[in-house]
């Protein structure tokens, strides 16, 4: 498909006014998206795992306008609260989805957002937030055009989920979600994430992602910045080559149920994304102490018991600690005992493999 399949301009009615509700989780990368050119195109193809308690519910309420108008009207409000500060992030995104859903504009939209995770607790809320409000206009729109059938109605919300934060294309579906043009994934995209298409052994449908909290605060850089920093990058072109191989890879990894070569090819694509941070001009460390001090410590447990426990790292310091289902209790007694005195006020987050976002009735 192309941006063009997802134009729309001749609508059955448009009904006065109305509300729905979407919840969209967030996500975790496997394989690594860092790096993008111009219209939120991803520099290299990822995959991730679509998590399921680390959510954002988003309603958007709706009513028709007296009469035509050239410019969006909308009032947002986080956690129950007006957020004006928010709103030219939003105003932005409804600027680049224009073309692609000409009706918002006839409408004064109300949008109301909250996460199930705390607010600045280092989880990146832009996936799952952008792909709850996208699916809440694709909702609008399949009013308007009732035959719209499911696949191109999840395609198109990834689709402007990603004109909104890139990664929010994968939190649309689950629970592996590949995004970015791959020569051997059929049907892969730059413009928006599909359901992985290749087998899956079941030790990866249950696995659990233990997010350690290490640190709360800001980043020091953000990540759009670092995205850009990727133009020029002296290793670039060999880091968009080992995430095409390392997809290859997976493959097999994730068919076999190969959890040993699966902890290998996550953790060298997590610690490859901060490595090229730190080779970056201008260069940045967005790991802290304490992130180092987990991942020893994961890797000194894993050797002495040989339990498969691995982490992979977002683009901050906390910690996503994978494990499968088998070893459920004894990870999370290796974390109480040994890990969370690493994180910020002791705090964690329980999560999952999750089936991807569902609307509220």
């Amino acid at each position: 498909m192309t941006e063009k399949d997802f134009s729309q301009r001749t609508y059955s009615h448009f009904p006065k006014e109305g509300k729905v509700t979407w919840k969209a989780p967030s996500n975790i990368a496997l394989v690594k998206y860092w790096g993008k050119l111009a219209h939120q195109i991803p520099a290299n193809p990822s995959i991730s795992f679509t998590l399921d308690a680390c959510a954002t519910t988003t309603s958007m309420a709706f009513v028709k306008k007296g009469e035509s108008s050239d410019t969006f009207s909308f009032d947002f409000f986080f956690e129950g609260k007006p957020k004006e500060d928010f709103k030219p992030k939003i105003k932005t995104f409804l600027d680049r989805i224009d073309m692609y859903v000409p009706f918002l504009k006839e409408y004064h939209l109300v949008i109301e957002t909250s996460n199930s995770f705390p607010h600045s607790s280092g989880i990146a809320s832009s996936a799952s937030g952008m792909a709850a409000l996208s699916l809440c206009i694709m909702d609008i729109e399949k009013q308007m055009n009732p035959d719209m059938d499911e696949v191109f109605f999840n395609k198109k919300a990834s689709f402007l989920a990603r004109l909104g934060s890139g990664s929010a294309c994968r939190s649309i579906e689950g629970d592996l979600i590949q995004w970015g043009t791959h020569k051997n994934i059929p049907e892969s995209s730059n413009l928006y994430g599909i359901k992985y298409p290749f087998e899956v052994n079941p030790v990866f449908k249950n696995y659990h992602d233990t997010i350690l909290l290490v640190h709360k605060g800001q980043k020091q850089v953000s990540s759009t910045v670092g995205h850009e920093l990727m133009h020029g990058h002296p290793f670039a072109k060999n880091r968009f080559r080992q995430a095409h191989e390392n997809l290859d890879a997976l493959k097999s990894v994730l068919a076999d149920g190969d959890v040993e070569e699966f902890i290998k090819i996550v953790e060298s694509e997590a610690l490859t994304l901060h490595a090229m941070m730190m080779t970056s001009m201008p260069y940045f460390i967005l790991m802290k102490p304490d992130t180092l001090e987990i991942i020893n410590k994961i890797w000194a447990y894993r050797m002495q018991t040989h339990i498969p426990i691995c982490f992979t790292l977002d683009a901050g310091a906390n910690v996503h600690v994978f494990y499968p289902e088998s070893v459920k209790e004894k990870a999370i007694q290796f974390i109480q005992d040994e890990l969370i005195e690493h994180c910020e006020k002791g705090h964690y987050i329980c999560d999952r493999i999750g089936q991807g976002a569902r609307k509220i009735r």
